[in-house]
């Protein structure tokens, strides 16, 4: 298939970008004139994959019925992300409208030039001293409000380099804010193989996901955009709700299961849920959360169903131990606006304490983590009794210290893995 032209400029190539928004733009009714230029982030190696294939790869959809195969046509150009040459003349050209972002959180604190936000910055100034007009940048991660922090990073950055280049980016440079949700394991050997033995072809670089797909977007695109809802994107004017509802309920009963199916010698979601003591603890979880997403249009109870359906999915591994890394981040998006929310209410919040606690038991049990405050909490660990636990929790959000909530978490901790 012919390569649309370039009109969308993706910074983050990777799995998860390939089976969402190179789906959705692949689907879309005008698909024929919205290509991708995707850059990688640290590593050259999706590129190095892709660019043989003229960015064609195979999505792998994996239910329970069986595999559903479709060439994915959007991606125009795979490029290092290390070219920055090729980033500054897309995003001088007029026609380029839209700028996609998959990195992480850890990304929009970093101000170094040669970061994905960095690049960028270098970017919207070649645009702005080509007169190339005004652009959307569309952040697509687990970040809540991610379209405003997005901005903050990227006029921060701007401000340090120039200011008359902040000027030009508060106007001229539209942020929305997205809530994206599919589940996108890692390809294996046996995909790649797979692809072959069923396709006839050969692909290096296939991507496996769910059937399931949602992506949610508020904000503005002043250069235009593709026709996403025709793919079943849904635009709104509040996204927070719909952001809300995705990290308590999806994203925190990963976490519940991540902490409390290891501790019980889970490996995957699938094997978590089928664990009474894990479900009947998301389960509570899931209680204290509905009760703060109230909106009609939320649909909490489908959405809860839907939820429940995926997860059991016995084709999709999704591996506990990748959810369980940066639970400190984590758990102060998924658990403590719940915990919060409960107790202002005058409620305990034990639901989303105990979501806190099994990460604790977590952490003590000796496991091997990963965290951006990796030495903060192995400093936290050599603490003992309620000293440790105040410790924890502060690296999660100081006013979880307070010996109310300690008291709470503490009473908790041994409580999965003694069910």
């Amino acid at each position: 298939m012919p390569a649309p032209p370039v009109r969308i400029v993706h910074l983050g190539l990777g799995a998860f970008h390939r089976s969402h928004q190179a789906w959705y733009t692949h689907r879309a009714s005008d698909a024929a004139d919205w290509g991708i230029a995707a850059f990688t982030g640290r590593r050259p190696d999706a590129a190095v994959a892709l660019a043989p294939q003229n960015g064609l790869f195979t999505l792998i959809e994996r239910s329970a019925d069986g595999d559903h195969f479709e060439v994915v046509g959007s991606i125009a150009e795979a490029v290092d992300g290390a070219d920055t040459a090729r980033l500054n003349e897309l995003l001088a050209t007029p026609s380029t409208a839209i700028v996609t972002l998959t990195v992480t959180e850890k990304v929009y604190d970093d101000d170094g030039p040669d970061t994905p936000l960095g690049r960028l910055v270098g970017g919207l100034a070649a645009r702005r001293d080509a007169g190339a007009g005004p652009i959307a940048v569309v952040s697509c991660d687990n970040v809540a409000g991610n379209g405003n922090v997005a901005r903050t990073a990227v006029t921060r950055i701007a401000e340090e380099q120039d200011n008359d280049l902040a000027v030009w980016v508060r106007d001229n440079v539209s942020f929305v804010g997205t809530s994206v949700d599919r589940i996108t394991p890692r390809t294996t050997p046996e995909d790649i193989a797979l692809v072959a033995a069923s396709c006839g072809y050969q692909d290096a670089a296939p991507v496996v996901a769910e059937p399931f797909a949602s992506w949610i977007l508020s904000g503005d695109f002043p250069a235009g955009r593709p026709a996403w809802e025709d793919s079943g994107a849904l635009f709104v004017q509040d996204i927070e709700p719909f952001e809300n509802r995705k990290l308590w309920l999806l994203n925190g009963a990963h976490s519940m299961l991540a902490y409390a199916g290891q501790l019980r010698a889970h490996s995957t979601v699938a094997e978590a849920l089928a664990d009474t003591v894990c479900r009947q603890a998301m389960e509570e979880f899931w209680d204290e959360a509905a009760r703060h997403l109230t909106l009609p249009e939320l649909d909490v109870p489908d959405y809860r169903a839907a939820l429940l359906e995926r997860f059991t999915n016995p084709r999709i591994a999704h591996f506990l131990s990748q959810i369980a890394q940066d639970g400190s981040t984590k758990l102060r998006m998924r658990a403590v606006p719940v915990l919060l929310a409960e107790r202002a209410e005058g409620r305990s919040g034990l639901g989303a304490a105990r979501m806190i606690a099994a990460w604790i038991d977590y952490l003590r049990s000796g496991a091997e983590f990963h965290d951006p405050l990796e030495e903060d909490i192995k400093a936290a660990l050599a603490l003992t009794g309620r000293e440790q636990t105040a410790a924890l929790l502060g690296l999660v959000d100081p006013g979880l210290a307070e010996d109310s909530v300690a008291l709470a978490v503490d009473s908790l901790l041994g409580g999965i893995s003694d069910s």
